[in-house]
């Protein structure tokens, strides 16, 4: 097991090496959490394998230059995405699956000429993305990497999943067909065997997850279809009237809650929305603005809101 594990991370620091320009032992040390004894250990052992490499102290390790296949044809453009794309995912993966996309990522660059590499760090050091916390729940953080596993195999997957309203959790074996984000949260279409019938379910509310051998007992339609169905649910019209200088601040989240269209009147912005729950989710997100809006249909929605306001204890 320490064979293949010495193996691996010598394997890993070859592609490091690939990767960027300069790395430093302590750096290596840091990320494979093991001694810089051990760092130096494993780069006399791919010296000895026949890799130049060339180190200096207080710098770091680097290869000879042009000791790579030959470069990859990418646009300066395609390369600096690649910064871009590793912090996003960073931020919207679950850590498991970045992991593999960070392996994969260092693989890329290992075919990159050295000025390519070095025209990344820039980038990468200035920008910053802000973690999500709400996207996972912290007892299952390689859920979204063992979805996307079950739907490329068509494997069975059981989860333990707390509904809306719930207090306690359920037992349910699904076979996920997609998975979508929308708003701040990642979601996923399956079928559960619990319910023969098909759900949509939020992945942070997933308590357990497990694999399985099984393979799918059904044939699913592609994501989309299902997504369209979902958009015919039923929907109530909402005419609002914001103030103009505070309309813009909803941009962000209008589109979640049925945003269709507005229209710029002198001192207000009207919008239109197709809302699915107006007594709930809508409602509750008219508060957050209520002082700088307007409804102007449906009654339901005024009297909902109302409601909510009179039993606002302070």
């Amino acid at each position: 097991m320490d064979i293949t594990k010495r193996f691996d991370r010598i394997i890993a620091i070859y592609f490091q090496l690939q990767a960027r320009p300069i790395v430093k032992a302590q750096d290596l040390a840091h990320r494979f959490d093991v001694s810089l004894r051990t760092i130096y250990r494993d780069m006399r052992a791919l010296e000895q394998a026949g890799i130049p490499i060339y180190g200096e102290a207080g710098t770091g390790y680097s290869l000879t230059e042009g000791y790579k296949l030959p470069p990859a044809s990418f646009t300066q453009e395609e390369i600096l995405s690649l910064a871009a794309s590793e912090k996003l995912m960073q931020k919207f993966v679950d850590p498991e699956l970045f992991r593999h996309f960070n392996t994969a990522i260092n693989k890329i660059r290992s075919y990159l000429r050295h000025s390519d590499k070095t025209s990344m760090i820039p980038l990468e050091e200035n920008i910053l993305m802000n973690q999500v916390s709400s996207l996972f729940n912290d007892c299952v953080p390689d859920a979204l990497s063992i979805l996307f596993e079950s739907i490329s195999k068509k494997r069975i997957i059981e989860i333990e999943y707390l509904a809306m309203l719930q207090d306690e959790s359920n037992h349910r074996q699904i076979e996920p067909v997609g998975i979508f984000h929308e708003g701040n949260f990642w979601y996923f279409i399956a079928y559960c065997h619990l319910r023969q019938d098909y759900r949509q379910f939020r992945i942070d509310r997933i308590q357990k997850i497990k694999r399985t051998e099984h393979p799918y007992k059904n044939s699913h339609k592609p994501l989309n279809h299902y997504l369209q169905q979902k958009e015919k649910l039923p929907t109530t019209k909402v005419l609002i009237e914001v103030d103009k200088e505070f309309a813009r601040y909803l941009q962000w989240e209008r589109t979640y809650h049925g945003f269709v269209c507005e229209r710029i009147k002198d001192e207000t912005v009207e919008m239109t929305f197709e809302a699915r729950n107006v007594g709930s989710e809508f409602a509750r997100w008219y508060l957050m603005f209520a002082d700088h809006a307007k409804i102007i249909e449906p009654p339901a929605l005024k009297e909902r809101v109302r409601q909510l306001i009179a039993a606002i204890q302070l």
